[in-house]
């Protein structure tokens, strides 16, 4: 028996839903986008940072969908930001013309395909190593295009960046022609889940004195630093007030998770300024006993690295455990569900999760209005 080569196979698979498609009968596993909530999360976004003068660059890792970027670029977005030369290629090629890969780009085959993308977008890329902006350096004058280059500041991550201060401006000193200083990339990731505002708050204003003491250094050299990027869904109010940041990157916003959900406010309540707008649709699959049914939608369907999803709108039915296909639901005496009935889940962390799908079924009220694809979907290169 001969077995087809894997190329032969179509990618992506069809959707789950067609167009007008009652809700019900959306196959499952699925990954709804309620229309309604993620239209009021992008104007709440819009409306939070009116009279302020700074721009958005939403991060578009969170969605890897270019319908999506196009929305939001038409509420006033400058363009996207992605972390691989993947995603990138993904938007650039769906005609976003302005992308900011938001991570280092390291190793010739993927600097051939980043400066490759120049011809046709504006590029931007992030750098924390002088030997890797050689490099990048070199692609760009092969090439024969321009880069916008930010240096990376560690401002509390502790992740990518060099330290704040002297550091910088050594590098910063270092790009040359046909490379563009930009500015600065300052995410401060890990303040983004910090629950209470008080820390979250402290983390972003600790960032905040480092660019500052890093502005004046850059100021003394002559290399004042044109822009400074960065913020989160869980901080960029911060950021937008700081009058040291001229440009926000949140991403979540549009979808929001579990995870994003337990970021408390100054009333000690989880924050609701965004709306749950993702979901994903399970079929209950096997209901054996009262308090315990599985759904069709484990492990290979959802990231649980933030946690469980929690179910929507059915009180005392709790997502209690994942297996590669199987999903597990603990129900309470006075809770019950059918055989084959479809559920609503809350991933607990959107990102990776959106990232298993192929397509966004989008439904307004019961009926699916569109299908868009997840061009950006397994970008991970």
């Amino acid at each position: 028996m001969s077995v087809a080569p894997a190329s032969s196979f179509p990618r992506p698979l069809p959707a789950p839903a067609t167009i007008g498609m009652p809700l019900a009968e959306v196959d499952t596993p699925a990954l709804l986008l309620d229309l309604d909530a993620f239209e009021r999360n992008l104007d709440r976004m819009a409306a939070s940072l009116a009279g302020k003068t700074i721009r958005v660059r939403p991060h578009a890792k969170s969605h890897k969908c270019p319908e999506i970027a196009r929305r939001q670029i038409a509420r006033g977005a400058v363009g996207v930001c992605c972390q691989k030369v993947s995603e990138a290629e993904a938007f650039v090629r769906s005609g976003i013309k302005d992308v900011l890969v938001a991570n280092e780009v390291v190793g010739p085959r993927k600097l051939e395909r980043l400066v490759g993308l120049a011809r046709d977008a504006r590029i931007g890329v992030c750098v924390d190593d002088a030997g890797n902006l050689s490099d990048l350096r070199r692609a760009a004058e092969h090439a024969g295009v321009t880069l916008d280059v930010y240096v990376e500041v560690n401002v509390g991550a502790n992740r990518c960046g060099v330290e704040p201060g002297p550091a910088v401006v050594e590098l910063a000193r270092q790009i040359a022609a046909p490379l563009l200083f930009a500015g600065l990339q300052a995410y401060h990731g890990a303040a983004q889940h910090l629950r209470s505002p008080a820390d979250r708050a402290q983390a972003i204003a600790q960032a905040v004195a480092k660019l500052e003491s890093t502005q004046w250094l850059l100021e003394a050299a002559g290399l004042k630093a044109p822009l400074i990027t960065g913020a989160g869904t869980g901080t960029y109010l911060h950021e937008a007030a700081s009058r040291v940041y001229g440009e926000l990157q949140p991403g979540s916003y549009i979808f929001m998770d579990v995870d994003y959900g337990k970021n408390l406010g100054p009333d000690g309540q989880p924050i609701r300024d965004f709306e749950h707008s993702l979901f994903l649709f399970a079929t209950v699959m096997s209901h054996t006993v009262p308090t315990r049914a599985v759904v069709d939608i484990g492990l290979k369907a959802h990231s649980v690295d933030s946690g469980l999803p929690l179910v929507h709108g059915l009180p005392g039915v709790v997502y209690t455990k994942a297996a590669d296909e199987h999903g597990v639901l603990t129900l309470a005496e006075s809770a019950s569900v059918s055989l084959g009935q479809k559920i609503k889940l809350i991933p607990g962390h959107c990102d990776p999760t959106v990232n298993l799908y192929d397509w966004l079924v989008c439904y307004r009220g019961d009926r699916v209005e569109d299908i868009w694809p997840v061009t950006g979907r397994g970008a991970f290169y």
